[in-house]
């Protein structure tokens, strides 16, 4: 249950989450945005990317065309195992009227 405080801010609900780890640029972009394509304006989506490159492209391509974008990285344990276990969390408002 989520409490109300004051200067306290509720994580926001995404209607939509997309697992994009291990996925390569540009791919991962172009899959961000055909999802944001099927929520409406002002909704959230939750993506995790692999660190690095892919949370720089996909944080810039979005931001360029009006959406927001608030990225904090994943706990190791939880980005998974492997070479690419850097990885992030992009919850991203969908922009436009």
């Amino acid at each position: 249950m989520a409490v109300d405080r004051p200067g306290f801010q509720q994580e926001p609900d995404p209607q939509q989450r997309l697992d994009l780890r291990g996925t390569p640029c540009p791919v991962n972009f172009i899959r961000s945005r055909l999802k944001l394509e099927t929520i409406a304006p002002g909704a959230w989506l939750l993506v995790y990317l692999d660190a690095g490159e892919p949370e720089r492209m996909v944080t810039e391509g979005l931001r360029a065309e009006g959406h927001r974008v608030d990225s904090s990285p994943l706990p190791i344990e939880a980005a998974g195992p492997g070479p690419t276990s850097a990885a992030v969390r992009l919850m991203i408002r969908r922009g436009g009227a």
